[in-house]
């Protein structure tokens, strides 16, 4: 007796169908399994027995061979428990229904038969329907996660007794839907505002500048400045998530097994700030099965590394690649896998050991050599990489204590999204979406000077002693702010400003 069902795997950030094919035969009772699974689909046989004996079904004392096709590709993980349990009850005829090739079933069974949920399941839902299977069966606690694919009927089940009585028409399961428009909109919150920053005017500004053309940035200012809740208020200043912006991010955090429950869609530009004691590992993703990083997990929002002079320097040096390239790529012995990173790095740092080198109010003990050495950590690639360099000076008592409204979130956020609409019209066809992923040959097309500008930017590349990426940076940035004025050339003041972002490069690192 020979069955067939349908599963999915995962590979990176994607879902492959994966068929159950179940073969009971005469001999020594046995039960295998073959296709190259790990050690949770091993152990499926002792999961599936007992869930199919206490559901009070019979469980063959035959021959017992499971095949995973395609039999090259590694299976991980509990999800095709359902399938496999399927499979065996289809092949002794306990379950009769002869649409099977039209339904995806994915679960995990507890020994009494309750189906539990998995990880993964947006990216094998979209598969599914890729595929173009019509239902995909799955446990109730993932089904809004898999409602947000549209032309896919998702059937919840609780226990493995409901998709048999459903299969074998005896009490068919509704359909699953849910408001994919409403949970969009009703779920974007920040609860963190801009308003609530006193002062630090220049501050707001430049991280202005970055959001409107997604660059990177590094904040340098002593203890307390403000650079840690500056860096946390900013998602609330990106612009709106897209949906298919928050399906790509839905994908990745289902699949690192981080999306919180009854979740189906993340709304909200993820925000990501590791410890300083993270390996390179974690920050990028990999390991023995590999798993996204937190730089995946920031994709279209923003990692912020906070002190970062402590983190290791083979993490830092980890994310050269994927900042120019947006992409993480794991190579593995049988595998290649990429995750997306698209994230705006913010970093955060003392100008010293002490703290005190940039504080006009406190006596800075390190030596000028101390002070070079503490940045120095950064490596000179890594700098290239960053935008915009911020100078957060101390606030005073005066604006502490102001009752002056400062400007919130909102607006801000109004103002970014109409420069971020320029972007997107002008490169419109090219596959890129901010300023910030210019590549060289459209620099020289999108970001001409004329002959002022480019008197200034010699200028500044000789005084500064500017690498070229660092040259390429200045005009991308310059590029922004004229878009954040709407002006269709770069002027001298939007040359300027972006220059004056590039002065740390002067103070710190070239003595």
């Amino acid at each position: 007796m020979l069955s067939k069902i349908k599963s999915c795997g995962l590979v990176g950030i994607d879902g492959y169908i994966v068929e159950v094919e179940t073969d009971i035969s005469s001999g020594i009772p046995a039960f295998e399994i073959v296709g190259l699974g790990d050690t949770a689909v091993r152990e499926s046989k002792e999961r599936v027995r007992a869930a199919i004996k206490n559901t009070g079904l019979e469980f063959p004392v035959r021959r017992i061979t499971i095949n995973l096709a395609p039999a090259n590709q590694r299976k991980e993980g509990s999800a095709f428990d359902l399938s496999i349990a399927l499979g065996i009850l289809t092949a002794t005829e306990q379950v009769n229904n002869p649409a099977l090739d039209k339904y995806l079933f994915i679960g995990e069974l507890s020994l009494d038969g309750e189906v539990k949920p998995v990880n993964g399941i947006l990216p094998m839902a979209i598969c599914a329907l890729n595929a173009g299977i019509e239902n995909i069966v799955l446990p109730i606690a993932n089904a809004d996660e898999a409602a947000v694919v549209r032309g896919l009927n998702v059937l919840p089940i609780r226990n493995i007794s409901e998709i048999i009585n459903h299969l074998n028409g005896e009490k068919p399961i509704d359909r699953y839907y849910i408001d994919i428009e409403g949970i969009f909109s009703s779920n974007i919150n920040h609860e963190l505002d801009f308003a609530d920053v006193k002062g630090q005017a220049n501050v707001k500004r430049a991280l202005e500048v970055a959001a409107s053309g997604a660059h990177n940035c590094i904040m340098v200012g002593s203890p307390g400045s403000g650079k840690t809740m500056v860096a946390k208020r900013l998602p609330s200043i990106l612009p709106s998530m897209t949906f298919e912006e928050a399906l790509e991010v839905t994908k990745i955090h289902s699949i690192a097994g981080i999306l919180p429950q009854k979740t189906s869609l993340i709304t909200n530009r993820p925000f990501r700030s590791p410890h300083h004691t993270i390996s390179d590992i974690s920050l990028i993703g990999g390991g023995k099965y590999p798993r996204p990083g937190e730089i995946s997990l920031a994709h279209y929002g923003v990692l912020f590394l906070d002190e970062v002079p402590e983190f290791s320097k083979d993490a830092l040096e980890v994310l050269r690649q994927p900042l120019e390239d947006g992409v993480v790529t794991i190579s593995r012995v049988n595998a290649s896998l990429s995750y997306p990173a698209k994230a705006m790095l913010v970093l955060a740092a003392n100008p010293c050991k002490c703290g005190n080198f940039l504080d006009n109010t406190k006596q800075c003990t390190c030596t000028p050599k101390q002070v070079q050495q503490y940045l120095g950590k950064l490596s000179g690639p890594l700098l290239d990489r960053i935008d915009i360099h911020i100078e957060v000076a101390s606030v005073k008592y005066k604006e502490l204590e102001s009752d002056k409204e400062e400007e919130k979130s909102a607006l801000i956020r109004e103002r970014v999204n109409k420069a971020r609409k320029i972007q997107l019209d002008r490169y419109k066809g090219l596959k890129i979406f901010s300023n910030s992923q210019l590549q060289p040959a459209m620099i020289n097309k999108f970001c001409r000077l004329d002959d002022k500008g480019k008197e200034l930017l010699r200028s500044a590349f000789d005084r500064l002693g500017l690498s070229a990426r660092a040259h390429n940076r200045i005009l991308k940035v310059a590029r922004t702010i004229a878009d954040m004025e709407e002006s269709g050339e770069i002027k001298l003041a939007h040359l300027a400003e972006a220059i004056q972002y590039r002065s740390l490069d002067r103070r710190f690192w070239n003595g």
